[in-house]
């Protein structure tokens, strides 16, 4: 299924992504490449199969030695200062933004980009080094490599001045708003618009309703091996799995829920079946300390929304970030209300319904992004107000009557909040009149486009 190889991909590349040691690995076995092809052309010079260019330096052994000793020990010591001061600043700054901002610094592809060329070029510059020898016809003083390195130390010192400006973007806090909100945009866009590759035909067995009933009646229960945060569930192998069993496995967790060692995993029916796809349902998901954006859309409000609320907080006091934690909420929700239809129905090549997975709803995602904010931010109209202007935002977009009333719920809560946290008459007024715009929305667009209740 196509919506499952885009799960399946998203979570190996985010695994893959999250380190600072590969992209700097592949980089070093680069360098590796490099200065093998550059010493096997210094030794053709050195047996006198062809003469090199001007450009490239020379000298004797000594001088070589001194040359490459300079720009490994130079690498390194850059290495070691320029990322032991960023991490110092992050850390500092995550201390009042949040501790995500050192998993986006580990995950940024221009910071794993900059500590591989500074590696390469230290690894490369030893590798020259170690090849200077005695030959039999003077010393292997390798020309070729050295001005090679020297030309790696000059892009080295490109690529210091690009990190210098990239770590002082990516730290500004509305920069890392905008990246967490762009990453929750495309994990709405994957997850919401991904159907079942089957729909079910005359023989496809019962309808989920039916299954649901009987697992809750019938169903054995399988329990977790293991702690952490439910970070992936590969669908296709649970539906394999539960083709091979003749089976139905109910999920009651969505990934980014976290499960206790003994706590149900799956619900399996028929029962007698869950012996043995216990023994095969580790392979159907992972879980790990942290939660990802794979298959969890909720993780990436929750990020907006804790930016927020240390904002908010006495400690911090920032309403101005608050304020654009809100306007990207509102722009990543609009996009929840025109796609979002995921997937909780996975069925075999038959048709037939095997697995049923828990995953967030509209309603849930609406309370998570605009409750806690609400409850921080009482005596603070200023909030309110741009909370309400997200609400009419996301209305304008939203066709569902019942979709339209989980936003009128949250703006009557805002509201209550008002009037009884905000001293000021003036300040009232002025939130009460974009809560009148948002009823007035509303009744627009119940007279223009009402949907009956059976195409809900």
């Amino acid at each position: 299924m196509r919506g499952v190889a885009i799960f399946e991909a998203d979570w190996r590349r985010e695994r893959l992504r999250t380190n600072l040691w590969l992209v700097p690995a592949l980089q070093a076995l680069g360098a590796a490449v490099l200065a093998t092809v550059t010493l096997l052309l210094d030794r053709a010079v050195y047996d006198g199969h062809f003469a090199l260019p001007s450009w490239v330096l020379s000298g004797a052994a000594d001088g070589a030695r001194q040359i490459l000793t300079t720009i490994a020990a130079a690498i390194i010591t850059v290495v070691g200062l320029v990322f032991s001061i960023t991490i110092v600043a992050l850390t500092l700054a995550s201390t009042q933004f949040g501790p995500r901002m050192l998993r986006n610094f580990i995950r940024d592809r221009g910071t794993q980009l900059t500590l591989g060329a500074f590696v390469a070029t230290f690894f490369f510059s030893v590798l020259v080094l170690v090849s200077i020898s005695p030959g039999s016809h003077g010393d292997f003083v390798p020309h070729l490599s050295i001005t090679t390195a020297l030309a790696l130390t000059v892009v080295d010192l490109a690529v210091l001045i690009y990190f210098i400006n990239h770590i002082a973007t990516m730290i500004q806090l509305p920069q890392v708003i905008a990246g967490i909100a762009d990453d929750l945009a495309r994990a709405i866009e994957t997850q919401g618009t991904v159907a079942p590759a089957v729909s079910g035909g005359p023989d496809a067995g019962p309808s989920q309703d039916e299954l649901v009933k009987q697992i809750e009646s019938a169903g054995a229960t399988i329990t977790t091996s293991a702690s952490g945060y439910l970070q992936y569930i590969r669908h296709d192998r649970l539906v394999r799995i539960a083709t091979e069993s003749n089976a139905v496995i109910h999920l009651p967790y969505r990934p980014g829920h976290f499960l206790v060692k003994g706590q149900p995993l799956a619900v399996v029916w028929p029962a007698e079946a869950a012996p043995d796809i216990a023994q095969k349902l580790a392979r159907g998901h992972v879980t790990g300390p942290y939660r990802t954006l794979t298959q969890d859309v909720s993780f990436g409000v929750d990020q907006l929304v804790e930016i927020a609320l240390r904002a908010l907080s006495a400690a911090v006091n920032d309403t101005f970030t608050a304020l654009t934690c809100i306007d990207w909420l509102s722009e990543c929700l609009c996009l929840v209300t025109t796609g979002w239809h995921p997937q909780r129905v996975h069925r075999d090549a038959g048709g037939r319904i095997r697995v049923i997975a828990y995953q967030a709803d509209y309603d849930r995602l609406i309370q998570r992004a605009f409750e806690k904010i609400r409850q921080s931010a009482l005596g603070m109209p200023a909030v309110m107000i741009r909370q309400l202007d997200a609400l009419h935002k996301i209305m304008e977009q939203t066709s569902l009557p019942d979709r339209r009333q989980v936003l009128l719920d949250q703006a009557a809560m805002i509201l209550r909040a008002c009037d009884t946290s905000v001293p000021e008459q003036a300040d009232r007024e002025d939130v009460h009149r974009r809560h009148r715009a948002l009823l007035a929305l509303h009744a627009q667009a119940e007279l223009s486009s009402p949907v009956p209740v059976a195409q809900r």
